[in-house]
């Protein structure tokens, strides 16, 4: 059986910590807290809970990973997010895959809690995520926006592990709000610097696309009152990005504004 290391990067994370760890119970051979000189109890949960504490300043998410892999004692790593954990089937999955991996990476479906409800459709589910992998062929790239695992050699075989990792999302509208202003800035800076611009059909086209194909073809009308505001915030998010990368790519190419 191999030896698995968790890894988890932190900051302020003292009401999402806990359940974390506990999920892991039973397939994580060592645990391996990176965190960003949390100023709550953050710490003092991890090493309530056996963990070892490490202390980073925040480089970017993907540079954080890569340094959390760095520590580990073992070279099979499962990476997780303070506000994740497993369910019992996924957890039944990553024994199995312990007794005898039968590829290089593994993916696992996130199924995400909105405002109090589980969204089960809209775009949203089941989000297939590489979390498992050995640390010693690839290592976390990292974007503007969303880092990603790449793995050294191109041909690699990919799994799907069984079960889902449950992802504790807003647990407001406000949150998500926030979040979509700072996401498609990013979104809209990474753009621009590779040179992209959005023309005013794109601008008008984008936003009602999103709607249309996340709430009927992605099904999210299921999702009740939360599918419908998941995807006109969907689309909102779509509407800011192309505005925003509009309006920065024609400021930095001194353009006016038509």
């Amino acid at each position: 059986m191999i030896q698995l290391s968790v890894v988890i990067i932190t900051y302020n994370e003292e009401k999402n910590l806990e359940r974390c760890i506990i999920s892991l119970k039973d397939i994580a051979d060592e645990i391996i807290i990176v965190d960003s000189n949390s100023t709550d109890r953050t710490v003092a949960i991890a090493e309530e809970h056996g963990a070892k504490v490490f202390q980073k300043p925040f480089m970017g998410y993907g540079e954080q990973k890569n340094y959390a892999n760095s520590l580990a004692t073992n070279d099979w790593v499962l990476s997780l997010d303070a506000d994740e954990a497993l369910t019992p089937e996924l957890r039944a999955s990553i024994t199995k895959m312990k007794n005898n991996p039968q590829f290089d990476v593994y993916e696992m479906a996130r199924l995400t809690k909105y405002c109090g409800q589980w969204i089960k459709h809209s775009g949203w589910y089941p989000d297939h995520q590489t979390r498992l992998y050995n640390r010693t062929r690839g290592r976390w790239i990292e974007k503007r926006v969303h880092e990603y695992w790449e793995h050294t050699d191109k041909e690699y075989k990919k799994g799907l592990l069984d079960g889902d990792m449950l992802h504790y999302s807003f647990s407001s509208i406000s949150e998500h709000l926030k979040k979509i202003d700072k996401y498609s800035d990013l979104g809209a800076q990474e753009a621009v610097a590779n040179n992209k611009d959005v023309t005013l059909m794109k601008l008008f086209f984008s936003p009602l696309w999103h709607f249309l194909h996340e709430y009927f073809f992605r099904l999210g009308f299921l999702d009740g009152f939360y599918g419908y505001m998941i995807c006109k915030l969907s689309a909102y998010a779509a509407f800011c990005k192309c505005s925003k990368i509009r309006y920065y790519y024609r400021q930095k190419h001194n353009i006016k504004q038509a």
